[in-house]
């Protein structure tokens, strides 16, 4: 079984300077709706990540419209080096500060481009 998660956003491109430039992923597909991205897949260490615009999915199903944006999931990612992950996320809006929790987790979660919820974190020593 594979799980991937898809993030609708208004737009994809300020997207990618944060999960590219940022975070490390690799664009491996790119999809155009109109004049800008309209889907892209990312793709690091095994992990894929999809976007896709709220215009492009109206074009693609109306009905689907309706469904909250940006809030209605939080993504949780477990990472192998969390100080480099910390610096990758320099002045990105923090929504918690890095803590560590009774389930043993150091982590710190942020608000990325388009609105959603991330998460980071690694098992404490």
């Amino acid at each position: 079984m594979k799980i991937t998660s898809v993030l609708y956003v208004d737009a994809i491109e300020p997207g990618l300077e944060f999960w590219v430039g940022r975070m490390g992923f690799e664009k491996t597909v790119e999809v155009p709706h109109e004049d800008k991205l309209g889907f892209v897949i990312l793709v690091k260490d095994g992990t894929e990540l999809m976007l896709q615009s709220w215009a492009s999915v109206a074009a693609d199903d109306p009905s689907f419209l309706g469904n909250p944006r940006g809030h209605s999931s939080v993504l949780f990612i477990e990472v192998d080096d969390f100080e480099d992950t910390k610096k990758r996320l320099a002045g990105t809006e923090v929504v918690v500060p890095e803590r560590t929790t009774f389930y043993g987790m150091r982590e710190i979660f942020v608000r990325a481009p388009g609105g959603h919820v991330v998460g980071f974190a690694t098992p404490t020593k």
